[in-house]
């Protein structure tokens, strides 16, 4: 049995094992022992209210009991099979019923890999080698995804600027890069380069950055005007903006769209889903060889993700599920705004209910630029105080789970306070 070892202990034991010292998600002086509800608990027994929850799976929040009894039922029956099974095809069914744009779905382990695979599918589909990625928009860790994700050198549009080392430059001239909600810009774009393109990866609501009316509705005339593919990225917002996802809540149907985090109940769980013409490429027998998609992992539509995510779905579809979620999200954004307005020092509540973030800036931020401008060392000392009082979060997001309870939310209450007068 591994013996109790403090933070620091793990994390020189780490730095030994891994390049700098982490997984590449998250803080790695940060380990966390084990999460119930929505508090987690790190190795030197420090308690926390969970605000980032997995990067967002944990919508439940951690070791819902209902859960946890379909995953124990599975996992006798075995674990993966790398075969087709009951499980997988039951949440794909629901999966179809939910989403607006699902006619058919495949199963991939990652959100980076469903993001990747949306962009060669249009590629297949359309016959086209060209992708409109908005800048600041993440996609995963594809080369075409790693393209203007953070840039810091800003260039002019529509040029990509790589954000990793060991991406060949040819990747670079396939990717035009615009800015978030800028509707004249995009239409340009696309009337010089439409016929180039075979799709446009948009997250409907960008990191933070909430949609201006009628921008999702342009890129979808667009796109409709150009014969291009409309990727929705909704690995964040899907099944947590609402049941049927951002598409649902903004009233726009892409042809495609990406999901990850809820659907795999906290297992390693994603999918691509769309038009059945579209996802007729997966299918060599339908579309021949020569227009085939090839795409297998070992972990796709895994069992034991799936009773998860089953699980997780029905409750989420009980009465009041997204009610209340937006309350409590309503609520923590009213106790930040109760803490910050007494100092005087600018800020924006940005996003969701189900997901928000404070920029300390003046102006509700519209594009990446825009949240770049913000005072980074006002945030940091937000961030920094938040955590040194009991909350566990992102430096860039806020994520509300159903599982905060009026302790949770009390204790946000005095941690929000205490960041605030370390601001003033």
């Amino acid at each position: 049995m591994t013996p109790l070892l403090s933070q620091s202990e793990w994390a020189e034991r780490a730095r030994a094992v891994l390049p700098g010292g982490g997984f590449g998600n998250f803080d790695p002086s940060v380990f966390i022992r084990e999460g119930h509800g929505a508090r987690v608990t790190d190795e030197d027994g420090q308690d926390y209210v969970d605000y980032l929850i997995g990067s967002g799976p944990m919508l439940l929040g951690h070791g819902h009991p209902e859960v946890l009894e379909a995953i124990h039922e599975q996992l006798p029956k075995g674990m993966t099979f790398f075969a087709n099974n009951a499980p997988g095809i039951e949440l794909a069914e629901e999966i179809c019923r939910a989403v607006p744009c699902a006619e058919q779905l495949r199963y991939v382990s990652s959100g980076g890999e469903a993001d990747m695979y949306a962009m060669r599918l249009a590629r297949a589909f359309t016959g086209r080698d060209k992708i409109v990625k908005f800048e600041g928009g993440y996609h995963g860790m594809s080369a075409e995804a790693q393209m203007s994700l953070a840039p810091t050198r800003m260039v002019n549009f529509p040029q990509a600027v790589p954000d990793s080392a060991g991406i060949p430059a040819s990747v670079a001239a396939e990717m035009l890069i615009a800015p978030f909600n800028d509707p004249d810009y995009i239409r340009s774009l696309l009337a010089e380069h439409g016929h180039e393109v075979a799709a446009i990866i948009v997250e409907p609501l960008q990191r933070i950055i909430p949609p201006e009316p009628g921008f999702l509705q342009l890129l979808r005339a667009e796109a409709d005007r150009h014969g291009i593919v409309l990727i929705f990225d909704e690995v964040v917002t899907g099944f947590r903006f609402a049941y049927g996802g951002a598409q649902e809540l903004y009233g726009v149907t892409p042809d495609i769209a990406t999901l990850g985090k809820v659907i795999g109940g906290g297992f390693p769980l994603a999918a691509i889903v769309g038009r059945a013409d579209i996802m007729a490429h997966f299918d060599k027998g339908t579309v021949g060889a020569d227009r085939w998609l090839m795409q297998l992992g070992t972990l796709s539509g895994n069992p034991v993700a799936a009773i998860a995510g089953l699980k997780s779905l029905e409750i989420l579809r009980r009465e009041g599920q997204y009610a209340r979620l937006r309350e409590l999200g309503q609520t923590v954004q009213t106790l930040v705004r109760e803490a910050l307005d007494p100092t005087g020092v600018p800020y924006q509540v940005v996003g969701d209910p189900t997901l928000f973030e404070v920029i300390f800036t003046e102006s509700p931020p519209r594009d990446y630029r825009a949240v770049l401008a913000g005072n980074a060392a006002r945030a940091k000392t937000y961030n920094d105080r938040l955590r040194a009082h009991g909350i566990f979060k992102s430096p860039g997001k806020t994520y509300p789970c159903l599982a905060l309870t009026d302790d949770d939310l009390d204790i946000t209450r005095k941690a929000l306070r205490q960041a605030a007068e370390a601001l003033r």
